[in-house]
C-alpha cells in the first residue's frame, strides 16, 4: 500500500513515498526541490507556482517506479499564510510570505485598537506578528485591491491541494494557526472577522484530518503518468499537527519539541486552555489530526544558527556536525541571547547581531565560529527549559520525557545539551517526523491502520529513537540562573 506525503518546510519541499506492508512503514524521498520567499521591495513573497510544479515532478518520478497510482496524496505546509483566488477560481498574485513586514504593522493596529487580548481570548492562540488576522488586517487598512478581487482565502497547503483536485476547504489544524478559529465552537470567529473587516464569505468549510478532499484531477493523472486516480487526503496540513502524530510515546505524560528552522515545545491536550497563564507565558492552542490541541509555544529554533551557517558557507562550506563540534570544542556557558528576541528575526548578518547582543548586555563576545554556534545551541535549550517549566505549571505535574521530532532531532549535541538544561530524560526521533506523521494519517484514513494506538506501533516498529539522559546538571542549574538574570535585565532595559 503506497501514499505520497508532499511536505513543505519554509525553505525547500519533497515529495516521499509512504510503503505499508501491514506492519512496517518505509519511506522513500521521489523528489526533493529548494524554495524560498522572494524580496521585491519591502515585501516577501512565496513562489507557489514553482511549488506546484514540483509537486507534479514527484507524481511522475512515482509513476516512473509503479504502474499503478498511490491510494492517496498528503500536504502539509508551514502555518499561517494563505493565497486568494477571484471570483473564477484563479489565483490572485503570489502569497505573501509570514517575514513579509504587514504582519507587524496589522499586529500593532489591531492590538492597539481592540486591545491584547482580544483575539487570543476567542482562539486560544498567541498574538504573533505572523498570524494570519494580522496579515489580513494589514491588507484592510492599505486598502489592498487584491483583497477587494478576493471571492476565496486557501491556506497554502489547501490552495496546493485546490490546485491538485479543485475543491475548496480548509483544514482544522491548519485552520487553528490563522488566530481566526473560535476555539470553543471549532468554526470560523464571526466576531474576529467583523473586527477585521473581512466578509467571511471567504473562509471555506474546515474538513478534519482523515477527510478526503478529492480526488486527482484528470489532466494531471494523465500528466504525471500515474495509472490511476489517486484521492487527496486532509491530513495534519500544519507541519507540527503531522509532525505530533509521529512522535511513538510510550506513555501519555511527554513534552514534545518539532525541532526544525522553528521550535516548537508543547503538550498534547484534549481541549483548548485558555486562561491568563497560557497568555503571559505566550502558549498556542494549535489543532491535533484526531481534533485536540498542541499547547505550545512557537521558539526561533534552528533559524539563527541556519542564517549564521549560510553566512560561514560563502567563506567555507561546513556540515551541520562540523558546526556542532566546533561548538562542542570551546568552553560552555559563557554567553547567552535570548533566540525570541525581534533582533534576531530578519537573517542578514547574524553572527554579527548575536555578538552586539552579547556586547550590549555585558557578556564575553563570542568570535569564533565555534563560540557563536555555542551560544546560539545553549540559548536555546535554556529557551526550552523556559517553555518546560510553564507547561509543568499548566498541567500541575512533572513531566517524564521531551521527545524532539523533526530534523533537527539529528543534532546530538543539541539533543545532549536539551537532556542536562532540562533534567529529564530526552527521546530524538523520528528525523521524518513530518513525512511520517502525514503518511500515517493517511493509512489511517485508507484503515489500514485502525486508530492513534495502532499508528504508534507501526512507527516504533518502523523507526528508531535515541534516548539521552540529563549530564552535569548542576553546572546546568547555574548557567540557567545566569540566563535568566541576563535575558530579564535586557527585556527590561527595552521597556
Amino acid at each position: 500500500m503506497d501514499w505520497i506525503a508532499v511536505d513543505l518546510g519554509a525553505s525547500n519541499g519533497r515529495t516521499i513515498l509512504g510503503r505499508f506492508d501491514g506492519g512496517k512503514v518505509t519511506i522513500e524521498e521521489l523528489s526533493r526541490f529548494e524554495h524560498t520567499y522572494v524580496r521585491v521591495g519591502d515585501a516577501y513573497y512565496w513562489d507557489v507556482l514553482n511549488m506546484y510544479t514540483n509537486i507534479i515532478d514527484g507524481l511522475r518520478q512515482y509513476a516512473k517506479k509503479s504502474p499503478g497510482a498511490p491510494l492517496g496524496i498528503g500536504i502539509d505546509t508551514w502555518g499561517v499564510d494563505f493565497g486568494l483566488l477571484d471570483r473564477q477560481g484563479r489565483l490572485i498574485g503570489n502569497p505573501r510570505a509570514y517575514r513579509d513586514p504587514r504582519g507587524e504593522r496589522g499586529m500593532r493596529a489591531f492590538l492597539e485598537k481592540y486591545g491584547e487580548r482580544s483575539a487570543f481570548d476567542i482562539t486560544g492562540i498567541a498574538n504573533m506578528q505572523f498570524n494570519t488576522l494580522f496579515q489580513l488586517y494589514d491588507m484592510v487598512l492599505t486598502q489592498d485591491p487584491q483583497l477587494e478581487c478576493a471571492q476565496t482565502l486557501l491556506t497554502m497547503p489547501d490552495l496546493l491541494g485546490y490546485m491538485l483536485t479543485g475543491v475548496t476547504s480548509t483544514e482544522y489544524t491548519h485552520a487553528t494557526t490563522t488566530q481566526l478559529l473560535d476555539a470553543k465552537t471549532g468554526s470560523w470567529s464571526g466576531e474576529l472577522l467583523d473586527m477585521c473587516g473581512v466578509p467571511a464569505s471567504l473562509f471555506q468549510r474546515i474538513q478534519k484530518c482523515g477527510e478526503v478532499k478529492g480526488e486527482l484531477m484528470a489532466h494531471i493523472v494523465s500528466e504525471s503518468g500515474l495509472g490511476g486516480v489517486p484521492k487527496v487526503y486532509c491530513v495534519g496540513s500544519h507541519d507540527t499537527a503531522s509532525a505530533v502524530a509521529s512522535i511513538p510515546a510510550a506513555t501519555p505524560n511527554f513534552a514534545f519539541i518539532s525541532s526544525g528552522t522553528w521550535s516548537l515545545i508543547g503538550v498534547v491536550t484534549d481541549h483548548a486552555i485558555i486562561n491568563d497563564v497560557v497568555y503571559k507565558n505566550k502558549f498556542s492552542n494549535e489543532g491535533t489530526v484526531d481534533g485536540g490541541y498542541r499547547l505550545l509555544r512557537n521558539i526561533m529554533g534552528l533559524w539563527i544558527i541556519q542564517c549564521c551557517k549560510r553566512q560561514w558557507d560563502v567563506e567555507t562550506r561546513l556540515t551541520w556536525d562540523e558546526v556542532a563540534q566546533m561548538a562542542e570544542a570551546v568552553p560552555a556557558f559563557q554567553s547567552f541571547i535570548d533566540v525570541n528576541d525581534p533582533v534576531f528575526y530578519d537573517g542578514d548578518g547574524m553572527p554579527e547581531k548575536i555578538q552586539a547582543y552579547c556586547a550590549k548586555t555585558g557578556q564575553n563576545v563570542p568570535q569564533t565560529k565555534g563560540e557563536i554556534a555555542r551560544t546560539v545551541y545553549e540559548s536555546l535549550a535554556m529557551s526550552y527549559r523556559d517553555a518546560f517549566l510553564g507547561l509543568e505549571q499548566l498541567k500541575q505535574c512533572r513531566i517524564d520525557v521531551l521527545h524532539i521530532v523533526g530534523g533537527g532531532s539529528k543534532n546530538r549535541f543539541l539533543n545532549q545539551l536539551t537532556a542536562n538544561v532540562l533534567d529529564r530524560e530526552v527521546v530524538a526521533g523520528p528525523s521524518e517526523a513530518t513525512a511520517i506523521g502525514n503518511i500515517m494519517a493517511q493509512a489511517k484514513a485508507s484503515g489500514a491502520v485502525k486508530d492513534s494506538a495502532e499508528m504508534a506501533e507501526v512507527i516504533r516498529a518502523s523507526f528508531g529513537v535515541e534516548s539521552y539522559a540529563p549530564r552535569d546538571t548542576e553546572q546546568a542549574m547555574q548557567a540557567y540562573e545566569r540566563y535568566t538574570r541576563i535575558i530579564e535585565s535586557q527585556k527590561g532595559s527595552d521597556n
